[in-house]
């Protein structure tokens, strides 16, 4: 049976209930109205005498997830932990210690919102798919009874699109062609150029080391990362899926540049290719690396892309030139076919265009 009280200006329900024949009442206030107060006491009470667990004590959203994710997320690299710690930030920071019970739908609707004005739709992605993990979890544990992140509109500015991302045919000859001619003025020259002609990940190059070059069959060993964020804890990680671990094939030009490069620099403990003994990590960061990319892009008038951009153009060239998908995505370790196509979604569509006019071509000469 449940009884009323107005406090102030709201009025709050009380709702008798027993654990193991001891009175342990439920109690909440703040409606507007008695009538407000009514509703939710018969929620209550309908929950209890179906046997459904309520939850009396309010647990506030920012303390649960943060629970959440020390007990599930703990095993996880610590990049990817700090993606998860940012979200708590996020959360504590709109939601304060607002009880997740308290939570509805149109609130969290107003909290996407508004943290999505100055932040990219992918990034708005992750945030609710980590929140709606760990709502879920709380569902599991009967803390909350209704998925408030169901069916919400995902929020947040249009990033830039993969298609500008990379550096066409053209542009890509010109870069390649100022590259060789001036390796010797930088060796962050080396890194924007084994990144045009291999299509690796930051991380995997600043990762090599001298013995990963075979020269004799021309290949690069690819089997790890080294840190060069603060976000990392290691200084050398494993591959970001296991099918980064590959060995890829190279063109002369380019082993032919760095086996002379390995003959005049000197060798270091590390043995690392791109060492660079005044950074905190020993290698080239990635700002210092983008920076001078940018700068010698905008020297050849041509629209700035970062060094990931050079992993888009390494594999928007070999797709545009005929090469199957299934090795694009094998030499660049993704972790499936269906990855690369989702992310060169773009170029595949070009590519069948043309072969439509070739298959046209093909039947009109028969």
């Amino acid at each position: 049976m449940a009884s009323f009280i107005k406090r102030g200006k709201s009025w709050q329900y009380t709702v008798s209930h027993y654990v193991n024949g001891k009175l342990k009442p439920i109690r909440k206030g703040g409606f507007r109205t008695k009538k407000e107060a009514q509703v939710a006491a018969m929620e209550v009470e309908t929950k209890l005498n179906k046997g459904i667990k309520v939850a009396i004590k309010p647990k506030p959203f920012n303390i649960y997830f943060e629970k959440w994710i020390s007990l599930y997320k703990s095993n996880l690299d610590s990049t990817t932990q700090y993606h998860y710690k940012n979200t708590l930030n996020i959360i504590s920071s709109y939601f304060n210690d607002i009880p997740i019970q308290e939570i509805e739908k149109s609130d969290y609707q107003l909290f996407l919102n508004k943290v999505g004005e100055n932040r990219a739709k992918e990034t708005m992605k992750k945030i609710n798919s980590q929140i709606r993990a760990c709502v879920l979890e709380a569902i599991d544990e009967e803390i909350i009874h209704r998925d408030f992140t169901r069916n919400i509109v995902l929020t947040g500015n249009d990033g830039k699109p993969v298609e500008e991302k990379f550096l066409h045919w053209g542009e890509s000859e010109i870069l390649l062609d100022v590259l060789l001619k001036n390796l010797d003025n930088s060796v962050v020259y080396y890194v924007i150029l084994l990144a045009l002609t291999s299509g690796m990940r930051f991380g995997e190059m600043i990762g090599l080391t001298r013995n990963d070059f075979d020269f004799k069959n021309n290949t690069i060993k690819i089997n790890k990362t080294r840190r060069y964020l603060p976000t990392s804890d290691a200084e050398i990680k494993k591959t970001k899926t296991k099918e980064s671990n590959r060995i890829i094939k190279m063109d002369n030009r380019t082993m032919s540049e760095f086996k002379k490069m390995f003959a005049k620099t000197p060798d270091n403990i590390y043995q690392l290719v791109f060492y660079s003994p005044a950074s905190k990590y020993k290698v080239i960061s990635n700002t210092a690396v983008n920076k001078s990319l940018k700068k010698l892009l905008i020297s050849l008038k041509i629209e700035p892309v970062s060094i990931h951009g050079m992993r888009h153009t390494h594999a928007s060239i070999l797709l545009y030139k005929g090469i199957s998908i299934h090795y694009v995505s094998e030499r660049l370790g993704h972790a499936d076919v269906d990855t690369t196509i989702r992310v060169y979604s773009h170029m595949i569509k070009e590519l069948r265009e043309r072969d439509e006019k070739k298959m046209l071509e093909v039947f009109a000469q028969i």
